[in-house]
């Protein structure tokens, strides 16, 4: 596993950041840099993304490989307690972690996601995990992860020209390429509705054992995390806390100060 580290590495507070489906620990950049002075930051590439290993058996990515792999990243941070900051996937990493009996997991930052999730949502994102696009100039492939990703809401320019180079690489070929494995697709595709919905149910079954502080960011636009499962998230559980970001869908990027101010103010101000 390919991690960035951030900040004293001697500093007992920690913060893991892990990306969403598709995306990367340089997501987490903007936010590491501002939050290393309080914290010593670890953002992973979950395997299968960026400059992490790929896996064999395509259909183990899944939730249990990603939970024993992040068991694994926490021990070797060798710290009594961490802070979690989890982007849609990433976030249902979080949950299965804080569930477990003695997790050192003490506030948790849920980005856009919960135990039930938009199934058009997950189609329209499982539609282009697995297109094996390439392109012949970093400007097109910057174009289409602006296209795929215009829910994100408004950046500017440089900030929408980092969020296509961390996902982007050039193959052998000089082609400019996704930066994760595309068999990633094939769980998705093996997914039918009766294991959604049992998914569903271990999901809130892990979400109610859950007994940390904790925050539910949600973009105000969202077509994963709806209304309704949202405050349910506030009255089950850990009865989190709510924010909801205008003009936002699935999910916050958190590399505007607005909303980097959320997560601090949450994580700093118990």
């Amino acid at each position: 596993m390919s991690y960035k580290e951030w900040g004293d590495e001697d500093n007992p507070r920690v913060l893991i950041c892990v990306h969403g489906v598709t995306r990367v620990a340089d997501d987490f950049d903007a936010v590491a840099m501002i939050m290393q002075d309080h914290y010593r930051v670890i953002c992973p590439d979950v395997v299968g993304r960026g400059f992490s290993g790929r896996l064999r058996n395509p259909m183990h990515y899944q939730l249990p490989q990603y939970v024993s792999d992040m068991v694994t990243l926490l021990a070797r941070a060798d710290a009594e307690t961490v802070d979690w900051l989890g982007t849609s996937m990433g976030g249902l990493i979080g949950m299965g972690i804080a569930s477990l009996a003695d997790n050192p997991v003490r506030q948790l930052i849920l980005n856009d996601v919960g135990p039930t999730l938009n199934v058009d949502a997950l189609a329209r994102i499982g539609d282009y995990i697995g297109e094996e696009l390439q392109f012949d100039s970093f400007e097109q492939a910057s174009a289409y992860i602006r296209t795929i990703s215009a829910s994100f809401g408004n950046h500017t320019e440089s900030q929408w020209d980092k969020l296509a180079r961390d996902v982007l690489r050039q193959n052998d070929q000089g082609k400019w390429v996704k930066h994760y494995d595309l068999a990633l697709a094939q769980t998705f595709k093996a997914t039918t509705p009766e294991m959604m919905v049992a998914g569903q149910n271990l999901l809130w079954a892990a979400y109610e054992s859950i007994r940390c502080r904790t925050l539910v960011v949600r973009g105000a636009d969202s077509d994963l995390l709806s209304v309704d499962t949202a405050h349910k998230m506030t009255q089950q559980g850990p009865h989190a806390q709510l924010v909801e970001i205008p003009a936002v869908g699935h999910a916050p990027t958190f590399v505007n100060d607005d909303q980097i101010k959320i997560i601090r103010n949450f994580l700093l101000n118990q």
